[in-house]
């Protein structure tokens, strides 16, 4: 059983957290700079953007968790550290000056930074504060270190779970970031996973790359693939007479099940948060022939720009929802498809059989007009199902990024 606790990714056993405003942004009043750390050695595995622009932070963080590995990872906001010259100097020194406050080496700290791109990183005021940053390290710090990575988001993003292998109880946490130029091949979108599961990193690494196929890789704010995306995740095996799990034993599904529930609630927040959002869109699709068409089917329906400004103006155009059907998919056939809408305000039947129904306008207006919408898709192919999560598209998102820079 899979139970939702408190405390973030400080929930697990060995794990400390803070988060300061040191200086890189403007505001005072908003938090900069984040550090999580592992009173243990860690086994460590991630998932990285995959375009072809990447921040220098990715570079170095691949190099240093080539050993499967490590104890800490520090992460700025406000600068992307991307297009610098001196990107790679500017994380490696980030890591060294954090390893020299922890007693590590450089090598065991991953480094992440999030804002904007193309802008020089001037180390000094990372280093001034990471002495401050250390000595802030508490079991209590994991919310000061979720308001340390945001950009332009509105809301924190942490969970944290309690679940059981092997009879011994354990944990795991996380956090995220990512309100804009959201749409993960695995957006700028960071997350942390912390547990202390006692898990090798080739295993950690398998469970993380099949979970963010049905996670990070099903969401979409605007179509923008981020050049710093990250998930990562450290598995310190804190837990007391925690056996190390294998991918054939019973305990790892377990492993992956409340990594699902980690991930997916995280998917969901970042969702709901895009960058002038009013509401959370959710496209289920059902009767799938294939899982990946099932994939395609969902995130092709949450990355259309028309269905997203319908959703914006409570518009039940369904007919945008097979437009979108009909490019994303190719081995689609359209005389199958079934399509409703439904919220806490009810379930509206629009389409059946690739055809449109009756129905009444002002009832589907009130389901469309609740904070979270989920749009169901049955291809009536086959048995695969898929979801994908976003948002509205709305004339703040517009405002918001005209100016982001300046």
């Amino acid at each position: 059983m899979i139970k939702i606790i408190t405390g973030g990714v400080c929930a697990p056993q060995g794990f400390k957290a803070a988060g300061i405003h040191c200086g890189i942004r403007r505001n005072k009043s908003k938090r900069d700079l984040a550090l999580i750390y592992s009173e243990y050695p860690a086994s460590a595995a991630a998932v990285y953007t995959t375009n072809r622009v990447q921040g220098a932070p990715i570079a170095v963080t691949r190099r240093h968790l080539a050993d499967g590995t490590a104890r800490a990872i520090i992460c700025n906001s406000g600068n992307a550290n991307t297009c610098n010259a001196d990107g790679e100097k500017i994380a490696e020194q980030m890591c060294a000056l954090a390893a020299a406050e922890l007693g590590l080496r450089a090598q065991d700290i991953a480094v992440a930074s999030t804002g904007v791109i193309g802008q020089p990183l001037d180390i000094t005021p990372i280093a001034g504060g990471i002495p401050e940053l250390a000595l802030e390290l508490s079991v209590n710090g994991g919310a000061d270190a979720a308001d340390a990575i945001m950009t332009t988001d509105t809301r924190r993003k942490e969970i944290a779970v309690e679940f059981v292998l092997g009879g011994k109880i354990c944990r795991m946490g996380g956090i995220a970031k990512g309100s804009g130029m959201i749409h993960p091949n695995m957006a700028t979108m960071l997350v942390f996973i912390t547990t202390d599961a006692n898990i090798a990193a080739d295993v950690l690494q398998t469970a993380l790359r099949e979970d963010c196929e049905d996670s990070f890789h099903m969401i979409s704010v605007d179509g923008d693939t981020s050049t710093n995306d990250t998930v990562l995740i450290l598995a310190n095996g804190g837990a007391i007479n925690n056996e190390q799990l294998t991918i054939n034993s019973a305990d790892y599904q377990e492993f992956r099940a409340a990594l699902r529930t980690v991930t997916t609630h995280l998917c969901r927040e970042i969702a709901r948060d895009g960058e002038g959002a009013t509401r959370l869109l959710t496209c289920s699709v059902t009767g799938a022939a294939e899982k990946s068409t099932a994939r395609r089917a969902a995130k092709s329906v949450i990355c259309s720009s028309l269905v997203k400004a319908a959703m914006f103006g409570a518009d039940a155009n369904w007919g945008r929802v097979l437009c979108a059907l009909g490019y994303g998919v190719a081995e689609l056939q359209p005389e199958r498809v079934d399509v409703a809408f439904s919220s806490a305000a009810g379930r509206i039947e629009v389409c059946r059989a690739g055809s449109g129904l009756a129905f009444s306008e002002e009832n589907a207006k009130q389901i469309l007009t609740q904070p979270e919408v989920t749009i169901e898709v049955n291809l009536h192919s086959g048995q695969y199902s898929a979801a994908a999560w976003g948002c509205d598209l709305t004339y703040d998102y517009v405002k918001i990024n005209g100016d982001y820079r300046t």
